[in-house]
């Protein structure tokens, strides 16, 4: 276990938030559109995050016509997967002699027990919750949409198990299967703990840290943490392929050198495109499932001229949005195109008071339902306070439903809150 880890964990968690959120001078909505994007945001949250670069332009037609990737090999997608969650591989891997060392045991029951305590607060109640709150959601919820999401394929499919298609987007680089050499790193074992123990305790990724930590092991990307959580709920690997999208926001399969790390001398040409990956998966009962991972800014700055992203949102059909510990993005003015789909596609819109403020949903066009405790932002938020929510929430006509789970910024179950807002009118065209 790293220093800085042990320092982490003796802090009070309200210090620990400080710490994966410190934002200094926040530019007001009235700043320059140049000057406010979604990268901006994630650097003002955490000055150790490392500059990434520019994701999504239109496609030339070098890029558009470059020669697929292969399929990467399914089996050792999956036996990765297992090994980096602290499962043991199939029984003919070539990981099998790794996973013998004395090292991985000792992170496998590691892993085995956070697991075990994460199912008890909240794997078991928000499946519980959900099958009780959102049956209705689930029956109407073939794609789910999670802005913001960075890796976390671990929250979405807890709450919504029998979807088919989830897209998630965030400004990680999409990364790839980790080759043997990188699992054979002494380092890399302490350093996937590290990053997975504040979305195990929190609910919510320290995302710059976690960068910082995976980069330093040669996990270059969302992809290995979201085959992790892909093993960990028992869901097994079909496929994966690198994909990207073209300027109308259509799907393509990616030339290999477009999901090259950063640094790597990447043809300009091949910058342009909206890298991402689609990890096919057979859920736990046999249902099949289709993660899309795209990194991509959705700040208005960037959509402007890199539109992808939306265009191909726009064109899955009903959503349904759920958004979690969003820093409060969609709250703000230049965030305006990606909120405006949300609304404009979803028929259900499930998040914290980190996603979209009720003083943008239309007035007579939702139904909303409240869950836990409405109380002000941690600190760091305190402009983002809506006196609109804190009245709902003391409706003692109406009053809020209970939530048996801790979720968001606000992580204790005694301070979290969920919105479950259903669309009355028809989806806009």
């Amino acid at each position: 276990m790293s220093l800085r880890t042990v320092a982490l964990r003796l802090l009070p968690a309200t210090l620990l938030l400080l710490a994966a959120c410190s934002e200094s001078n926040p530019k007001t909505d009235t700043a320059s559109a140049k000057e406010e994007t979604m990268a901006n945001t994630a650097d003002a949250i955490d000055h150790s995050k490392s500059a990434s670069p520019s994701v999504s332009e239109k496609p030339s037609a070098t890029a558009t016509a470059a020669k697929p990737t292969a399929a990467p090999d399914t089996a050792y997608a999956q036996d990765v997967a297992m090994f980096l969650g602290g499962l043991q591989p199939s029984q003919h891997s070539d990981l099998k002699q790794l996973a013998a060392t004395p090292a991985w045991q000792a992170f496998a029951k590691d892993q085995d027990k956070s697991w075990d305590k994460y199912r008890a607060t909240h794997t078991t109640r928000m499946t519980q919750w959900a099958n009780t709150e959102l049956d209705s959601v689930h029956a109407s919820s073939p794609t789910i949409f999670y802005p913001f999401s960075g890796p976390d394929f671990l929250n979405v499919v807890t709450m919504f198990p029998t979807s088919q298609t989830y897209v998630l987007m965030g400004l990680e680089p999409v990364g790839s299967i980790p080759a043997r050499a990188t699992l054979e790193n002494p380092r890399l074992l302490p350093a996937v703990k590290t990053s997975l123990w504040s979305v195990l305790n929190f609910s919510f990724f320290r995302t710059n840290d976690m960068a910082v930590d995976l980069k330093s092991v040669e996990l270059d990307g969302a992809l290995p943490l979201m085959m992790l959580f892909a093993a960990r709920t028992g869901n097994q690997i079909t496929a994966i392929r690198p994909v990207q999208l073209d300027a109308a926001g259509q799907l393509q399969d990616a030339p290999k050198d477009s999901i090259a790390p950063p640094g790597l001398n990447q043809k300009p040409a091949l910058v342009k495109t909206i890298p991402g990956v689609e990890m096919k998966l057979r859920g736990p009962n046999g249902q099949p499932k289709t993660v899309y991972y795209f990194s991509a800014d959705l700040s208005d700055w960037k959509l402007t001229s890199k539109s992808a992203p939306l265009e191909f949102v726009r064109h899955l059909g009903p959503l349904t949005t759920y958004v979690k510990s969003a820093t409060y993005l969609m709250h703000k003015s230049y965030f305006n195109k990606v909120r405006r789909t949300v609304l404009r596609r979803s028929r259900y819109i499930l998040q914290d008071d980190s996603g979209i403020a009720m003083k943008y949903f239309q007035k007579g066009a939702w139904h909303f339902n409240y869950y836990g405790t409405y109380r002000r932002p941690i600190n760091l938020f305190a402009k983002q306070y809506q006196p609109e929510l804190t009245a709902a929430y003391h409706d003692t006509i109406h009053p809020p439903k209970q939530l048996p789970f801790g979720t968001g910024y606000n992580w204790r179950q005694t301070d979290s809150n969920l919105l479950l807002a259903k669309r009355l009118v028809p989806l806009a065209d």
